[in-house]
């Protein structure tokens, strides 16, 4: 066979597999409508078996992966004082990039206000989870029992428990070095199951697209479309303008060239919605496509996971401001910058609770006096806007591993710019 007939690229394949479940959804819901073997064999049935069974392997990963390169970058630093340095640098960046994207969302919606004209729902109703104080946030870092931490997916006590046992693997001489070869190994046998799902990857697309778009029609988002597309229109600015900007001036890399590498990554995080089951495909993309050291990019990632929330701190600010112009409510200055604040902090205290979005949005709320019942005005939209901003947010935390990486000098610029670097890890 000659290679004219070469096989499509794994991003054209997720297209091809995304756009095949809006159609098909959308033919479901509008063509078919509720009948009862639609529900039963395909939207409950087979595409939510393939769904989720692409989504809970790409989660059945995420531990082990954590664990094993963090363990593996962290035991081979040459000076273990690195760590907290790679540590601070990374936490300032995502609490930047995260107040100014709640900023740049603040300001779009005074500007836009999508909230004006909008009648409220007499119904409406929202109750909220409570947030961890600051004080249980710190003390539980450190897990008691980091095999249930391992169990229960907290990525912050994973994270820790690595970091803690990879110095030890480090400080400890031939031994360590035995158990460090050990770890090499499996990390190669961890991304090779990876390399794998991701060929898979255009089927759970095509499975979680069509569920999405049978449940979901077009109406629901008529009902909130300026709050709708102004979210969407911040997330993009901050993802095309601003990472891009930070990304010239701060790793001096092409903006163009990263976003290109990123696709992959992005179409996973707006499928999944979830940056923990994005993951192990964002660490791969970092590591083997733009040249970040194993060493920087094991600990950065992972983090931003669990702690970067520039896309739903955008979210909060469109919403807030919402949520007031719908209740008639007047916020001042001194609210709005108590809205970046609480945000902005609050990405880091509430990381890894279920439903955080939600949650920091309403200690938001609850902050400057708005009604906490008025979540429940935008829920209807927000399973759209949350991949989206899943997207978003993968994207920040690959920027600030690139940033990171560039300052400590482990950014390797002859892979980040050769354009098929990594390309081989796509084929079986």
């Amino acid at each position: 066979m000659s290679n004219s007939k070469k096989k499509l690229s794994l991003t054209s394949r997720i297209i091809i597999g995304m756009v095949a479940g809006i159609i098909v959804g959308s033919i479901l819901r509008y063509g078919i409508g509720e009948a009862q073997w639609v529900d039963e064999y395909l939207t409950n049935g087979l595409f939510h078996i393939i769904g989720q069974i692409f989504i809970t392997s790409l989660k059945m990963l995420v531990v082990p992966l954590v664990f094993v390169s963090l363990v593996v970058g962290t035991c081979s630093l040459s000076d273990p004082s690195k760590l907290g340095r790679l540590g601070g640098k990374a936490v300032g960046m995502y609490l930047i990039t995260t107040a100014i994207a709640i900023s740049l969302a603040i300001a779009a919606a005074m500007f836009v206000k999508p909230g004006e004209g909008v009648e409220r729902q007499a119904d409406t109703t929202y109750s909220a989870a409570e947030a961890p104080s600051l004080v249980d946030v710190v003390i539980g870092l450190f897990p008691d029992n980091p095999i249930q931490a391992m169990a229960e997916g907290n990525m912050l006590q994973v994270i820790v428990f690595a970091l803690l046992f990879g110095i030890a693997v480090a400080l400890v001489g031939e031994s360590g070095q035995r158990i460090k070869s050990f770890f090499e190994d499996i990390n190669e046998v961890i991304m090779k199951l990876v390399v794998i799902l991701m060929n898979l990857a255009p089927y759970g697309v095509f499975a979680l697209m069509a569920k999405l778009f049978v449940e979901t029609g077009l109406e629901t988002i008529g009902n909130l479309a300026k709050y709708f597309v102004l979210v969407l229109v911040v997330l993009f600015v901050h993802a095309l303008v601003t990472y891009p900007i930070l990304l010239r001036l701060l790793a001096r890399v092409s903006p163009m060239m990263f976003l290109r590498k990123m696709r992959d990554a992005q179409i996973f995080g707006f499928t999944t919605a979830s940056s923990n089951a994005t993951l192990p495909i964002t660490l791969e993309t970092v590591t083997k496509r733009m040249g970040v050291s194993n060493s920087v990019g094991s600990f950065t990632v992972p983090l931003g996971a669990t702690i970067n929330m520039d896309g739903t701190a955008i979210m909060q600010g469109v919403a807030t401001v919402f949520i007031a112009q719908v209740y008639g409510l007047d916020l001042t200055v001194a609210d709005y910058l108590m809205v970046i604040l609480t945000a902005t902090l609050a990405s880091v205290g509430t990381a890894g609770v279920p439903g955080v979005g939600l949650i920091m949005l309403a200690m938001v709320l609850q902050q400057v006096g708005l009604p906490v019942e008025g979540i429940g005005l935008i829920i209807g939209v927000d399973r759209l806007l949350d991949m989206t901003r899943t997207a978003v947010n993968i994207t920040g935390d690959s920027m600030v591993s690139m940033v990171v990486a560039r300052s400590e000098g482990d950014l390797d610029e002859d892979v980040f710019n050769d354009k098929d670097a990594g390309k081989k890890l796509e084929e079986l």
